[in-house]
């Protein structure tokens, strides 16, 4: 079937569900420059731990202080990261898979690092506005054409307009990127990490683009928002080469710890028998094992699992990760008593980290035994004081608070989860105010839950105006 022609569009009025259409697009050229926050964050204290202590010296040559950015994992297979709001940076794990050594994720740090401060996040709204600026000029003398009869002239002007806001936005987009390349390159150096790591993703992903087809002329170039791989390799090889930092060896423990994360997250995400197949039982490496035990128990085989755990305990049987994951295996499979000893290790050497915390009171709770539920208060109010962004742990808390009979702090604990969670801004109103009722007016108690619901509550009416 072939398409109407231009004559036909205008002659039947088909161009107003087009000029629509052109609005709808200008609407979405804003939401484009939000991150996509719709995947799921793996949260592991190990991996967290990890990514934090490559990333602070990396902070530290940027002019901040340590902890200062945090960097989150997401649960998907994409080779990407990017950075939201003004301090968070995302990797997600296809970055972690796809990279070979912790330089090279050290290299795409520095490169978020620099979208930070050079508050790219905040910034990008300016590159829409010029966007949007060109657009919406295009639609309005557009429109005009059309209103005088020049039916196909107008569509010309609109088509002409939005395919010159895209680019305008999109050369802001590369620019951005080309700032962050040069400033990931300053910190890698200030930091003394080499930059064979950086240049070494980047071949990476122009590998991608010659697997995939992608043009490498200029042309090419302008409907793309980052600058080709192959310039880039070209412009930070010039400055990595001559860096003091260059020959630098890596940090060996850096290096063995990425490696186990890697392995721990392939156990974690990939298909078990895949899993299996690439590290067989051959392999004793530490980094090996990690990944079978995942598979193992993801595969319903506990004891195989536990002999992995075993394994690895008896390389380092105070290592707060391995305990972590025998106690892991011993709740998921059913026996949370026997899980307990483990997890309270965990907890001890790890100086109380709040999610291996939390796992300790979900324990302590499942085995239903009154007796354990005040240690499980106990250890889920530290889990929360020093980590408020897990609603895991705030929902065992409910469960300490409801078991107890103190039904205001069981209401506030869940209002704290349903905020976090973030969709549910009926549930996090209901659960605050419930709260608010049974606690003392003007308590630390009181003054969080109403807080929660202020916030929820005008979440609300904005759902009610969009209706």
């Amino acid at each position: 079937m072939m398409p109407p022609s231009p004559k036909s569009i205008f002659r039947t009025g088909a161009w107003r569900p087009l000029l629509r259409i052109a609005l709808t697009l200008l609407a979405m050229l804003a939401v484009t420059i939000r991150p996509a926050m719709a995947q799921s964050i793996l949260r592991d204290a190990e991996t967290e731990a990890l990514f934090q202590d490559m990333m602070d010296p990396l902070l530290v040559a940027a002019g901040l202080q340590p902890g200062q950015v945090r960097v989150h994992l997401l649960g998907d297979p994409s080779i990407n990261a990017f950075v939201a709001g003004s301090q968070d940076v995302y990797v997600f794990a296809g970055l972690i898979e796809a990279a070979d050594t912790a330089e090279e994720v050290q290299g795409v740090l520095a490169h978020e690092l620099g979208h930070v401060i050079g508050g790219h996040a905040i910034r990008v709204n300016d590159g829409a506005k010029t966007a949007t600026g060109i657009s919406l000029l295009s639609l309005l003398l557009g429109a005009a054409a059309i209103a005088a009869g020049a039916g196909e002239a107008g569509m010309g002007v609109m088509m002409a307009g939005q395919q010159a806001a895209l680019g305008k936005y999109l050369a802001f987009s590369r620019v951005q990127e080309s700032t962050a390349d040069a400033a990931g390159a300053q910190y890698l150096s200030k930091a003394g990490i080499s930059g064979r790591g950086s240049l070494a993703f980047f071949k990476k992903l122009q590998n991608l683009e010659f697997r995939y087809a992608v043009k490498q002329d200029d042309d090419q170039a302008y409907g793309r928002t980052h600058p080709m791989s192959g310039d880039r390799i070209q412009a930070l090889r010039e400055v990595y080469v001559i860096d003091p930092a260059w020959d630098k060896p890596a940090d060996p423990v850096i290096e063995a710890r990425f490696q186990r994360i890697k392995a721990k997250l392939s156990g974690f995400m990939t298909d078990p028998d895949r899993t299996l197949r690439k590290f067989p039982e051959t392999n004793t490496s530490i980094p090996a094992r990690y990944a079978r035990a995942y598979a193992w128990h993801r595969s319903a085989y506990p004891q195989k699992a536990l002999d992995e755990v075993k394994a690895l305990l008896a390389t380092n049987p105070r290592d707060p990760y391995f305990l972590e994951l025998e106690g892991q295996v011993l709740l998921e499979s059913g026996r949370p008593k026997e899980a307990i000893p483990a997890l309270r290790k965990a907890v001890t050497i790890s100086r109380s980290q709040p999610l291996i915390s939390a796992t300790l009171g979900h324990a302590l709770i499942a085995t239903e035994d009154p007796a354990n539920f005040t240690e499980a208060e106990d250890v889920l109010k530290t889990a929360v004081a020093l980590d408020n962004q897990n609603p895991f742990a705030w929902y065992q808390l409910g469960i300490v608070y409801a078991n107890k009979g103190d039904q205001a702090r069981a209401a506030l604990a869940s209002a704290e989860r349903y905020s976090l969670q973030g969709g549910q801004p009926a549930l996090t109103l209901r659960n605050a105010e419930i709260a608010m009722q049974g606690l003392a007016q003007d308590s630390p108690d009181w003054i969080r839950a109403q807080d929660i619901a202020l916030v929820a509550r005008a979440e609300v009416e904005q759902t009610r105006k969009r209706r």
